[in-house]
């Protein structure tokens, strides 16, 4: 299933994202580096459910409202690393981070699903 979503994000851009395994996020997470930006593109209800601490949220159904602020909140040289549900809108918003001159962006496999499955089983699955 992962190599098949890798695929598609390849397929669908011309390019590879950077994937990042939700194990890795585990330990950047651990490190507490402040110069990781943390990204997620869920929406509120899904973080309602289920979410990671210091994760900025951007939901992409309300693109408009924050994607002029894009340029001013975000270093678009700093590691950036994006998580969805499952990894595909995530990859979505990696491509569109690219396109306005991030330089390393990369999206977490699997999402926030892999994560509670394999990291967290504290975070609830939906």
């Amino acid at each position: 299933m992962w190599k098949l979503k890798q695929l598609l994000i390849t397929l669908m851009s011309g390019q590879p994202i950077t994937q990042i395994s939700v194990e890795e996020l585990a330990q950047r997470l651990s490190s507490h580096d402040p110069s990781i930006q943390l990204v997620d593109v869920r929406e509120p209800q899904e973080l309602a459910i289920a979410d990671i601490k210091d994760f900025v949220n951007l939901p992409l159904s309300e693109f408009s409202d924050w994607a002029e602020q894009i340029p001013t909140r975000f270093d678009p040289d700093a590691e950036t690393l994006v998580l969805c549900h499952h990894g595909m809108r995530s990859a979505q918003m990696c491509h569109w981070l690219i396109s306005q001159g991030f330089t390393n962006v990369k999206n977490i496999a699997g999402g926030i699903d892999a994560y509670s499955r394999l990291v967290d089983p504290s975070i609830p699955q939906y």
